[in-house]
């Protein structure tokens, strides 16, 4: 009998690791969007050199709630306090499960007094929505993500959606709005006219200088896209494919794929009914060296991911008696790990070397074989210090690293190992081939890696002064 629910899809498997370790899902896609258009790393410096164009119309969905429980949905729900949360700006939004492990994040926007739109990844967009059925006067309107393979069938989405980065940006933008625009403060929202089109934006920053994120409906996507460019011409402004995308978070600091903390408790098994066989949650594929028996062992706390200084306790929300009892300064910390380079020559060689052993491949930029991502983390003697979590190359650092969460005694400078590969040849996950693993040397860093993001970011998750 087929599985209806990801409970069902649980309780037929009998071990959740297992199950989604086996995931026959496949690559995770940036959808639609050309993998490039010059070449990545072209359109990677470009955002440090010049200003790029990035495309974010197709893979994330857009939830949009309105009504008058809308902020109380909100509030109750995430970390977050909406205790300043004017209208025309926009929050980090994370969630946590009852037992305080994250579900997710995303960005979510105030559009008018009681009108709302969370942009990110499906898990928390399906949980605010099974939440909204719990006795919210609200109502929802979900916008999917494209699909990943469309197999040339037409894709559109209710908005498009583009970022202006890089230290050219501002002068692209005033080209295209035809003249001087204001430079609202961070995460705050505005207007700008492009292709006789007024459009939305929130103010945004990347390379040290500030940028826009902007979006409209999709039926004007080529117009404005085609007039963006066209005004960046003369500024260098590069469009950024799928494949340069995914390395914009290893320089920023920002890891994307957390596993949703939802498949153990019982004040959870109503959701897991909720949600469907081919749910995200219930087709993740979870990758890695790490391997644990206990799916808890795969939940992280926000403190874990560097989204500590969101947690407000001026709020009643799920999982909030959970995080007070947590000590954050005995919490692991994200930190980026930088790859040994000969260590790194050993995994890129070993295709062509068919002598050598095999390890498992090593894509670049984006080397992650999985949806969430867990590679071992250890000292010299083999013990686990923590977990790395997302992989790729930069590059403008030209430089493999990757986002981690350690032990909080581990400090910048030490030299670790990540475990890469997985255990007994690999597991059944269609991106897996038979390997061996090696244990890659890599020095503890900063979070953000990049200085320029480090020491000019708006303080937060992203910027050194990052509680």
């Amino acid at each position: 009998m087929s599985a209806k629910s990801l409970q069902d899809a649980l309780d037929q498997a009998g071990n959740t690791v297992e199950l989604l370790r086996d995931s026959q899902i496949g690559a995770y896609i940036y959808p639609v969007v050309p993998a490039e258009f010059t070449n990545f790393r072209r359109e990677v410096t470009a955002w440090r050199s010049t200003a790029v164009l990035f495309d974010q119309t197709h893979h994330m969905v857009n939830l949009f709630i309105s009504g008058r429980d809308a902020l109380k949905l909100i509030s109750e729900t995430g970390i977050n306090s909406v205790e300043k949360f004017p209208v025309d700006s926009a929050k980090q939004f994370v969630p946590v499960s009852p037992e305080g492990g994250v579900i997710g994040d995303g960005i979510l926007f105030r559009l008018a007094e009681e009108e709302f739109v969370f942009v990110g990844r499906a898990p928390v967009a399906n949980w605010l929505a099974f939440r909204a059925e719990q006795g919210y006067d609200v109502e929802l309107r979900l916008d999917q993500r494209s699909p990943s393979r469309p197999y040339g069938k037409p894709v559109t989405r209710d908005l498009w959606r583009f970022q202006i980065q890089g230290p050219n940006a501002w002068p692209v933008i005033e080209k295209v709005h035809g003249g001087p625009v204001e430079q609202v403060r961070f995460f705050r929202m505005g207007h700008l006219n492009v292709a006789g089109e007024r459009v939305r934006t929130l103010r945004h920053g990347m390379a040290g200088a500030p940028g826009l994120e902007l979006w409209g409906p999709y039926e004007t996507y080529d117009k404005v896209r085609e007039a963006i460019l066209e005004a960046g011409r003369e500024f260098g402004l590069e469009p950024a494919g799928a494949r340069a995308y995914s390395c914009n978070t290893l320089e920023s600091g920002w890891i994307p794929s957390p596993l949703p903390a939802i498949y153990t408790g019982e004040g959870l098994r109503p959701y897991r009914e909720w949600l469907g066989a081919q749910s995200y949650e219930a087709t993740n594929a979870l990758a890695g060296s790490f391997v644990s028996e206990r799916i808890e062992d795969y939940y992280l706390n926000p403190w874990e991911l560097g989204y500590g200084s969101f947690v407000k306790f001026d709020h009643d929300f799920v999982g909030r008696d959970a995080l007070a009892a947590i000590d954050p300064e005995r919490q692991r910390r994200k930190v980026t790990l930088a790859w040994n380079p000969e260590d790194v020559g050993k995994l890129l060689t070993s295709p062509v070397d068919p002598a050598g052993p095999g390890y498992q491949f090593f894509d670049l930029p984006n080397a992650n074989y999985g949806s969430s991502n867990f590679d071992s983390v250890l000292d010299a003697d083999g013990n686990l210090l923590g977990l790395s979590l997302f992989t790729g190359y930069s590059a403008n650092e030209r430089a493999a690293l990757s986002l981690a969460t350690i032990d909080p005694d581990v400090p910048l400078g030490a030299e670790v190992r990540v475990l890469w590969g997985e255990p007994g040849g690999g597991s059944r996950k269609t991106t897996v081939q038979p390997h061996e693993q090696l244990a890659v040397r890599a020095i503890v860093s900063p979070a953000p890696y990049s200085a320029m993001a480090r020491e000019t970011y708006h303080p937060g998750w992203r910027s050194a002064a990052r509680v």
